[in-house]
Order: structure tokens, then C-alpha cells, then sequence
């Protein structure tokens, strides 16, 4: 048996707990390498704000990334059936519908915002998606992670040319896919757009399929509930005419800003421990860099782009 399978037996409740001990934990060591990636990227987006909020950001969404984390393992370790009694209320679910309903397919955008993994099984109560799926490191765990997605109804597909054409062909006929637009691309998969302000590589699938199918477009996220009772389903509709542009540049900024829109509102639950912004021009990879370096861009890029002109 594949040991991810204790999941299986242990409490969401009691997983959750042990995901804020963890958090706790990681939060109390700066030095680790996803607190100094958290670090970094609210630097980049957030840079005015004060240390007291940029502390109580961090905090935030280490707390909200551990939890998200158990939240998938458990996912993947049960049924769809419990995955789907998790979600409690879904907000504008008509706009999903329409989606659906499109005789070009839907686009399912889903960035890498709250437990998107519970919301998986959700979705695909409403038909059998076509689906990039990538092996994650490790024979163990992409077998238990494999095994968990290979119970709904997608079909999964590799992350190359024949998957690309498998989507296109799904969204030709009416079906719909799921994409997560956010990943950082290979240089040439990409464009160079600003995110949050900053500009850096960018993928351009999602924009290429829309523009080739004129598929409906449909944000989602899975927002973990205060109350801490379930998770509730948010649909955004996706309509600005950019996204369908021909101009890889300018459907990749109109995605970025559509994200960014979805995204603003919880930004706790955005997985910031990504490094997202590997590839910057005029900088290069700031995870990498020396602080004066990344310092004088940090200041440079703020005046560029002031946070009040950044959803512009």
C-alpha cells in the first residue's frame, strides 16, 4: 500500500491542526527557503507596504500554503464523492453554466489560488475535462497523486504537443479542459508581460487555444471558508475581447490582469511560495540574486509601476 494512503484514515480536522503547527513552525525560521520566496515575491508585488503588514501577509499565507498542501493530500487520498460534500456554496455559478454550455468548449482558468485540487472532482460532476497533467518528483508520490486524479472523469494528457492538441480537439467539440495559466513556461512557451506589476515570463497556452477556439472563458477558485467548515467555489466570467487577441503579448497581460483580479481579493490564499518570477528581464532570477541588486530593481519597478496603476 502506497504509506500516502494513512491520509486516508486520519480527520481533515486533525490534518488541518497539524498543518498550522507546521506553519507555526516555518514562520518562526526566516531563513527557510519558502519564507525568503514568500519574502520576495510580496516584495515585488507589495513593496509599499509596511514591515508590520508585509510580516502579517507572510504569516498569512505560510498558514493558508500548509494547509492547502494537506487539503490536496487528503483530496487525492478519498473518493470524489468526499471531496464534492466539502464544497459548500458556490458564488455565481450561472456564469459557469453558461461556460459550459458554449458550442466552442470552456477554458476553466485556474490559478494557483486556494485548494484547487478539492475543486477538481467538483468540477468534473459537469462532464469529462481533458487535462495536462505533469509526473510530480518522486515514483511514490506521483503514483498516490496519479491514482487520486485518475478517479474523476478526466482524461489526462501530457504536458507537450500531443496534449496541447488534445485540448484543442476537446474544446472543438463542445468539452472543456482546465488550465492553470500561472506556471512559469519554458522561454518558448512564454512571452514577457507584467504580473502584479513585474514583468516576466509568461505562458501563452491558454491565450493560444482561446484565440484558435474562441472558447468561453471561466475563472475558478476554491477558497477555504472562515469558519473553517468546507470551502466555497468562486466563478469569475472571463470576457475582456483582449484575452482572445491574436498579439501573444496582449492576450497574456489581459490573462495576467484577469488572474491578478481574482487573485487581489484573497491574496493570503495565492500560493506565493512559488517562485513565479524566475525570469525577469532586467533582473534575471530574483530568487537568486544579491540583495542590492534585487533591492534598486525592487525600488525602480515600484516607480515604474505604482500599486494604484497596476490594474490598469
Amino acid at each position: 500500500m502506497n504509506p500516502y494512503h494513512i491520509f486516508k484514515y486520519v480527520p481533515l480536522s486533525v490534518l488541518q491542526i497539524l498543518a498550522r503547527f507546521v506553519a507555526w513552525i516555518i514562520v518562526k525560521i526566516p531563513s527557510m527557503s519558502i519564507m525568503r520566496t514568500v519574502n520576495i515575491n510580496i516584495a515585488l508585488i507589495a513593496n509599499d507596504l509596511s514591515e508590520q503588514q508585509k510580516k502579517a501577509l507572510t504569516k498569512d499565507i505560510i498558514y493558508h500554503q500548509c494547509l492547502t498542501s494537506i487539503e490536496s493530500i487528503k483530496s487525492w487520498a478519498m473518493s470524489p464523492e468526499w471531496s464534492i460534500n466539502q464544497i459548500r456554496d458556490v458564488h455565481d455559478k450561472d456564469i459557469l453554466l453558461e461556460g459550459l454550455a458554449s458550442p466552442n468548449g470552456m477554458l476553466a482558468i485556474v490559478p494557483h489560488l486556494g485548494t484547487w485540487e478539492m475543486m477538481n472532482a467538483w468540477l468534473n460532476q459537469f462532464g469529462a475535462p481533458t487535462i495536462m497533467y505533469k509526473p510530480v518528483k518522486g515514483d511514490i508520490t506521483n503514483d498516490f497523486v496519479l491514482q487520486g486524479r485518475s478517479r474523476l472523469n478526466a482524461t489526462l494528457v501530457p504536458t507537450d504537443g500531443s496534449g496541447v492538441k488534445a485540448i484543442f480537439k476537446t474544446l472543438k467539440q463542445g468539452g472543456f479542459s482546465i488550465v492553470l495559466p500561472d506556471h512559469v513556461p519554458d522561454p518558448s512557451g512564454g512571452v514577457v508581460v507584467p504580473f502584479f506589476g513585474v514583468e516576466t515570463l509568461t505562458s501563452t497556452l491558454a491565450s493560444k487555444l482561446a484565440s484558435k477556439t474562441k472558447c468561453a472563458l471561466v475563472g475558478l477558485s476554491c477558497i477555504r471558508r472562515d469558519d473553517g467548515r468546507g470551502f466555497d467555489i468562486y466563478c469569475y466570467k472571463l470576457d475582456d475581447p483582449a484575452l482572445y487577441d491574436r498579439d501573444a503579448k496582449k492576450a497574456a497581460l489581459a490573462l495576467n490582469l484577469a488572474m491578478q483580479h481574482m487573485i487581489e481579493d484573497k491574496c493570503s490564499h495565492y500560493m506565493w511560495g512559488y517562485r513565479r518570477f524566475k525570469h525577469i528581464p532586467q533582473l534575471g532570477n530574483p530568487y537568486n540574486a544579491d540583495e542590492k541588486a534585487l533591492t534598486d530593481f525592487i525600488r525602480t519597478n515600484q516607480a515604474k509601476y505604482p500599486s494604484d496603476s497596476r490594474d490598469n
